[in-house]
């Protein structure tokens, strides 16, 4: 079996508060012990309530975020070892689209210089009809080249978004919940869109999202997260929940009727303090199966190919 293109082994990542007047300093694991392989062409979909850890795990994955613990290796080579100037020559390979499209682009910039940026980063020059190529990949007229943000709608400037992130041709995109400030209509199409992209640029994808109906479409494998830790990792996008937080998740999204519907709220408790985490199962408080066992002992993610972190299984 060939290597991975992206691995991420045992990863954490620690955020620490500063102590203010008469306060302690409080710190908080973000991303628990996350150990994760991506092989090349692959759509993997990281779900999650939010405050779960998927964005600071995803720019983890792009070295973006410096490690409290674990290494991040793409193509065989490891990041977190790699000096400045050459992580940013990986970082050709490497790439992002941001969930907000009106934050990510500089309303000061015309759309050309937006879509050159990476160009700009890397010190090299902006190859002939480049802008123009990249702004018709993303289905935007030539024209718009000279426009300014303020004159596009949020689907236009999240397409320019993406065609920023094809500019150096990378390998890898991270799409961190790329649809989610846009309409439902807008939505399908950049969906669409981004399918098409992977399809024929062979472009593998981690893609982070709260909505687990759209990751079962659109993703080939799924991540479940909660609170910074991996729970359980679907093999395919159809296949039964095994953990009963993905349960709910599951069952939530997709009951037609809404008396059937199993919502997060009537879960028996609120979602832990990151801050101060129980001592044993994180899920314990709101899990309807849960024993002693479950709240005095971590459960660990098993092997085999539908990892699941839960004493008793669906």
């Amino acid at each position: 079996m060939p290597d991975p293109l992206l691995r991420l082994q045992n990863l954490s990542k620690r955020f620490e508060t500063p102590n203010g007047f008469l306060k302690k300093p409080r710190s908080m694991l973000a991303v628990r012990d996350v150990s994760l392989s991506i092989a090349r062409g692959e759509v993997v979909g990281v779900v999650g309530e939010s405050g779960c850890g998927k964005s600071t795990l995803a720019r983890l994955a792009l070295c973006l975020l410096e490690p409290s613990g674990g290494s991040v290796s793409f193509d065989g080579a490891d990041l977190t070892g790699l000096r400045a100037r050459e992580l940013r020559r990986m970082r050709q390979r490497m790439t992002m689209v941001f969930q907000d499209p009106y934050s990510s682009l500089d309303p000061r910039y015309r759309i050309a210089d937006a879509v050159a940026e990476p160009f700009a980063v890397q010190g090299l020059p902006v190859p002939a009809g480049r802008i123009a190529e990249l702004l018709s990949k993303v289905g935007l007229p030539a024209s718009m080249a000279d426009s300014y943000p303020h004159q596009l709608s949020g689907g236009q400037r999240q397409r320019v978004g993406i065609a920023r992130a094809l500019a150096l041709n990378p390998d890898f995109v991270v799409l961190d919940e790329p649809t989610a400030s846009l309409d439902v209509s807008i939505q399908a199409q950049i969906i669409a869109l981004i399918q098409g992209l992977q399809a024929d640029l062979g472009l593998t994808y981690l893609f982070i999202s709260h909505d687990l109906g759209l990751v079962r479409y659109f993703c080939t494998r799924i991540v479940v997260m909660y609170l910074g830790a991996v729970v359980e990792e679907l093999p395919d996008p159809q296949a039964a929940p095994r953990h009963p937080y993905t349960a709910t998740l599951l069952a939530s999204t997709f009951a037609p009727d809404p008396a059937e519907r199993k919502q997060l709220s009537e879960l028996t408790d609120e979602v832990p303090s990151a801050f101060d985490l129980p001592k044993g199962c994180a899920f314990a408080g709101r899990c309807p199966k849960v024993t002693e066992r479950c709240r005095v002992t971590v459960p660990q993610l098993s092997d085999g190919e539908h990892p699941v972190a839960c004493f008793y299984p669906l």
